[in-house]
C-alpha cells in the first residue's frame, strides 16, 4: 500500500491518542465510552506508524506530498 498520510497529519493522530491515553489511565475517561476511545487510540497510533489510512482509500484522499 501506498502512504496516504503526510507528516502533519500523523502528528496529529499521535497527538491526540497520546491525550486520549492520559486522559484514560488518569481515570477521566472510564467505562465503555473510555475504552472505545483508547481502541480509537490505538488505531491512529497504528495509521500513523503505517503512514496509511484505510478510511482515505476509498474517498482517494491524500495527505502526502509524494505521488
Amino acid at each position: 500500500m501506498k502512504k496516504n498520510m503526510g507528516s502533519a497529519d500523523r502528528i496529529i493522530r499521535l497527538i491526540v491518542a497520546a491525550i486520549i491515553v492520559a486522559l484514560y489511565f488518569t481515570d477521566v475517561l472510564t467505562g465503555v465510552l473510555g475504552i472505545i476511545l483508547l481502541i480509537v487510540a490505538g488505531i491512529f497510533v497504528l495509521t500513523s506508524l503505517f503512514g496509511v489510512c484505510p478510511i482515505y482509500l476509498p474517498f482517494k484522499i491524500r495527505t502526502s506530498k509524494n505521488k
